[in-house]
């Protein structure tokens, strides 16, 4: 953090040991929506996160006091925005790192940790997602973000949020058109929980510019195009997947693989790369490029085949050759109980993806 940061005496406020923010940020997960309980004030500063730490914010009438705060010291406040679900990893820090590059102080870097339900299927993941909020604020903190909005569950679902969408109730955004496939076709409900909360998150955070990972393609494309059509005065930017050492994209769901699975997961990565170079060699058609992939896929004993797609990288439809404008391969397998997925631009740069694309005179 630079010295020029504004403090909470800067607001009127005067800062005290916070109580355990531990349970405001888990929130709670209930079959039945949840009861909106009142919250007075949301400012950690807690001696367990060192000096130079980012403000922790967990309400969004607290958010827009400091905001607003900042913005009358500088009116030409520009705010960077990273929205995560915490375990981070190199990948999240990269985003970090590239948006206070981007954006130096006095400008903000705003990092928001928030496990999403809504995202979630009743059978998925959403009791045992990873929840480290002290080391994610220690991590933001080493990349000099300004603020971390940490909400619960009900500040971000003030009518209750249930796993089940027939009996949802509020106001929900879907993206059509582009939410149906790839992913959508396994987790057809994953993407209106995405829109919806990257949306609410939008709305709250008041960003210029938005940062995501390409390893997350489909949603990258689907915020785009949410963006566009909403009108949302920011720019999204949209940065190369980090990788472990032997491939393997960086997810806070590999903290769910064995070691012997751990072994085995870079197998859609390296079945993509195959692929890759068949079509750096000159291969076009859908036929030998997913051919390609899927026989290193089914040679792994260890990986359950999902899908492979070879899609357009402005609408997401399917394409049986690969054309000038390029396309995006991705897919999915089963490692245990984990899902990998991952994917590879094919004469494709990543802001590319979920663009417009041009109509021809």
């Amino acid at each position: 953090m630079t010295e020029n940061v504004l403090t909470l005496q800067d607001i009127g406020i005067q800062p005290k040991c916070a109580e355990d923010i531990l349970p405001t940020y888990l929130g709670a997960r209930s079959t039945r929506p949840l009861t909106v309980k009142p919250q007075r004030r949301s400012y950690s500063t807690s001696p367990r996160y060192p000096a130079s730490s980012p403000q922790i914010v967990h309400t969004v009438s607290d958010y827009r006091e400091l905001i607003n705060a900042h913005r009358r010291k500088n009116p030409d406040l520009k705010i960077g925005f990273i929205p995560t679900m915490g375990a981070l990893h190199a990948g999240h820090l990269s985003l970090a790192r590239q948006a206070r590059q981007q954006i130096p102080s006095p400008n903000l870097v705003v990092a928001s940790i928030f496990v999403n339900p809504a995202q979630f299927a009743p059978t998925e993941d959403l009791d045992k997602y990873p929840r480290t909020l002290d080391q994610d604020v220690k991590l933001l903190a080493q990349q000099n973000t300004d603020i971390v909005f940490a909400p619960s569950v009900s500040e971000m679902y003030p009518r209750g949020i249930t796993l089940n969408t027939k009996a949802q109730n509020g106001t929900f955004v879907e993206v059509l058109g582009l939410s149906s496939q790839m992913e959508g076709q396994i987790r057809p409900h994953f993407f209106r929980g995405v829109a919806t909360v990257v949306a609410k998150l939008f709305n709250i955070i008041q960003p210029t510019t938005a940062y995501f990972g390409q390893k997350d393609v489909q949603q990258c494309a689907v915020v785009r195009s949410m963006v566009r059509d909403l009108h949302m005065p920011l720019e999204v930017v949209v940065s190369p997947t980090v990788r472990e050492t032997d491939g393997l994209a960086m997810s806070s769901r590999n903290a769910y693989l064995t070691p012997e699975e751990r072994v085995v997961a870079p197998v859609l990565y390296r079945a993509m790369c195959t692929a890759q170079q068949l079509h750096l060699q000159g291969a076009k058609s859908r036929e030998r490029i997913l051919k390609a992939a899927k026989d290193v896929i089914d040679a792994e004993p260890g990986a359950v085949y999902e899908y492979l797609s070879l899609a357009d990288p402005f609408d997401l439809q399917e394409v049986n050759m690969v054309g000038s404008t390029g396309a995006i391969l991705s897919g999915a397998v089963r490692i245990g109980k984990t899902r990998i997925i991952d994917n590879i631009l094919l004469d494709l740069e990543p802001e590319s993806v979920g663009g417009q694309k041009t109509k021809k005179a």
